[in-house]
């Protein structure tokens, strides 16, 4: 057996060796930050769909293109996650909290969620560049099964590590030991990849320093640069994003910032492309435009992807991206956003007042996490060119954006907001500039 085959062959039961099919993307909207230009290209892309189609319709441009790809998937926990929606709760009394469905983690069996991963897999192993990486991020309940999984499609010599993610928390478990670690599985494209190791040094304990200082014969004769620091361990302890953590989005099971950073730092450089197709709350695409890579994310949840969104809009260091789905386009008219347009020569500003629905009803913008502006809508593509968003804790939502005409003329202004249960809203108005 040569050393570049597993030795173990995972088997289930409808095992699925069926190719991709054929899918595109749809192009939604265009999302360019106040002091970007909407000529520039999109080098970013947040997807709205499943993933499989996703990755399917990217082959044509980025196989063997990605450079490092990071997924924390359904975990097979049996689980159907919430996601916060209210503020200013009392952080001790769940029970009062005001939540909507966040993602579900159920399966009929384990067969089928391994038929969920393992052509997803596949699929990223085609995306990675040559010197591309791939980071795993599950628990106990699969990673087992997964490792088996990625030594047949990289081959068991393109482990690169297992890394285990150690935190703190309450845990109801009294019959055995506490379960408070993750697995991060760690595969490279082939034996050349990026790792930088003087991006992710540490400090070396005090009791390290210490040592040294107090005997030349510490560590059987071999001085580590005290100063530098060293290269991490494969277990790392990362707090998790708590209740009352500033990174909290209220999305569940996000993961801390640190902890991309640290992956993001070592697998990646300034101007490569990193992906994430599970992107939930939206912590890679946010951490790799303040690290200077270009981005990909996708995720099936709608709440996710507008998640994601505010996010981005809230980034101390905005970049433009590309809104696409997997599907059409199937505008819900459910709700209307109602706005007050004030005009001073070519000077327009809109103030938002509220959602409306069929009853008539107006809403207070209370409930509108989100919300955008195109000044000229052209009938095709949304061109976001000024957006705004609330905070996540702290901080009220601005309710009124501005834009200055060049010239006269008539323009379509429309208008999207998103509520805090992930909902859109749209409306549109024609203005004639004199």
């Amino acid at each position: 057996m040569s050393k570049n085959e597993p030795f173990a062959h995972l088997d289930w039961e409808g095992r699925n060796e069926q190719p991709l099919s054929a899918a595109r993307l749809h192009h939604l909207a265009s999302v360019v930050p106040a002091g970007l230009s909407a000529a520039q290209s999109f080098p970013n892309l947040l997807i709205e769909g499943d993933n499989l189609e996703a990755m399917s319709a990217l082959m044509e441009q980025w196989e063997n293109r990605i450079d490092l790809i990071y997924i924390d998937p359904p975990f097979l926990s049996g689980k159907a996650y919430q996601a916060r929606i209210g503020r200013g709760e009392d952080s001790r009394r769940p029970d009062t909290w005001q939540t909507t469905a966040g993602y579900m983690d159920s399966w009929e069996d384990g067969s089928a969620y391994l038929n969920m991963l393992y052509p997803r897999l596949q699929a990223i192993h085609r995306l990675l560049a040559p010197t591309g990486t791939l980071y795993l991020h599950l628990d106990w309940h699969a990673a087992a099964y997964a490792r088996v999984m990625l030594d047949e499609i990289f081959g068991p010599q393109r482990l690169l590590n297992e890394i285990i993610w150690v935190y703190h928390g309450p845990s109801p478990i009294r019959s055995a030991f506490k379960r408070k670690h993750d697995n991060i599985l760690v595969y490279t494209r082939s034996e050349k990849y990026t790792f930088n190791a003087d991006a992710v040094r540490v400090p070396y304990q005090p009791s390290t320093h210490k040592t040294f200082a107090s005997s030349k014969k510490a560590g059987f004769g071999k001085t580590p640069n005290l100063d530098r620091g060293k290269v991490p361990e494969d277990w790392w302890y990362f707090p998790v994003v708590a209740r009352l953590h500033n990174e909290r989005t209220g999305y569940p099971t996000q993961k801390p910032e640190a902890l991309l950073e640290r992956i993001l730092k070592a697998s990646s450089n300034p101007g490569d492309v990193v992906a994430d197709f599970f992107c939930g709350s939206g912590t890679v695409p946010a951490l790799a435009s303040r690290l200077g890579r270009s981005w990909i994310g996708a995720d099936a949840s709608p709440l996710a992807i507008r998640t994601t969104q505010r996010r981005l809009a809230l980034s101390p260091t905005p970049e433009a991206y590309s809104l696409q789905s997997t599907r059409h386009a199937d505008l819900d008219d459910t709700l209307q956003v109602s706005v007050q347009v004030r005009q001073d020569k070519r000077k327009v500003s809109c103030t938002l007042l509220g959602l409306s629905g069929h009853d008539g009803e107006l809403r207070g913008v209370d409930e509108i996490i989100y919300w955008e502006v195109d000044w000229d809508f052209g009938g095709d593509v949304f061109l976001s060119q000024a957006q705004a968003s609330r905070p996540w804790r702290k901080g009220v939502l601005p309710l009124t954006l501005e834009n200055d005409y060049a010239a006269k003329g008539i323009y379509k202004l429309r208008i999207h907001a998103v509520d805090a249960s992930g909902r859109d809203a749209w409306s549109a108005i024609t203005l004639n500039l004199v």
